[in-house]
């Protein structure tokens, strides 16, 4: 089955995951954290990146550069790259497919990965995009990670896991046995079957979602009735009347 990544900002929630052994890394982006009202992006990577280091050095981290041009989408990730050597734990530089005016960060892609950085290609949406990520990683013995958002693919009424399917076909084992495919934006739990049959290695929850891997295999009838009950509770608690 695929791995579990918890998709989050909040540092108590990472916490929380990190003693989870079924996760098995952990993503953000800079929207997350302004969410989670993470205002120096510095420190908070300089917290959490140790204390994973030291309760699950088995894991990973995927912290997403914020700059728009060339130069300083670098100048970011080998900031965020050399967090990984100084704590010594496994960080993933996060790059966009793209910029915000639509120029790809092929060219870019492939300088970093040949340059020995783990990366995560973020913001995919397609098998053409997937094919110049692929082409860009092509040769490089850095682990990389190419992130589908799936759950966005989705909100266009388009069959995200046929979009995936095909993605993940293009990967040739024997060259590409460095890159692992995630299923993002994940929607609902259900997502996580849909992402292992698709042939994804990776999937990121929310802690939410998590925590209804425990509903697994649960009798339905039973599911109903204390949805039923959900229902007659809070109309009770809430004193309507007619």
């Amino acid at each position: 089955m695929i791995d579990v990544y918890a998709d989050g900002a909040d540092y108590n929630g990472i916490i929380e995951a990190a003693r989870n052994n079924n996760i098995k890394g952990f993503t953000t982006n800079p929207t997350l954290m302004r969410a989670a009202g993470v205002t120096d992006y510095t420190k908070f990577a300089r917290d959490i990146i140790p204390h994973l280091k030291s309760i699950r050095p088995d894991t990973n981290i995927s912290l997403e550069v914020f700059a728009d041009d060339d130069y300083n989408i670098e100048r970011q990730a080998k900031i965020i790259d050399n967090w990984s050597k100084e704590f010594d734990y496994q960080v993933y530089v996060k790059v966009p497919v793209m910029n915000t005016e639509g120029k790809s960060n092929y060219e870019l892609i492939h300088k970093l990965s040949s340059e020995g950085i783990n990366l995560n290609v973020t913001a995919v949406f397609t098998e053409r995009q997937c094919t110049n990520i692929m082409n860009a990683l092509m040769k490089s013995k850095a682990p990389a990670i190419i992130s589908i958002f799936a759950g966005r693919i989705a909100d266009t009424l388009q069959d995200p896991e046929q979009i995936v399917k095909t993605c993940t076909g293009l990967r040739i084992p024997e060259i590409d046995r460095n890159i692992k495919f995630l299923w993002a934006s994940c929607r609902e739990v259900f997502n996580y079957v849909q992402a292992d049959r698709s042939g994804c290695d990776i999937i990121t929850m929310t802690p939410d979602q998590i925590k209804k891997f425990s509903l697994k295999g649960k009798d339905l009838h039973d599911y109903s009735r204390e949805t039923v009950e959900m229902f007659f509770n809070d109309a009770n608690k809430s004193g309507y009347t007619l």
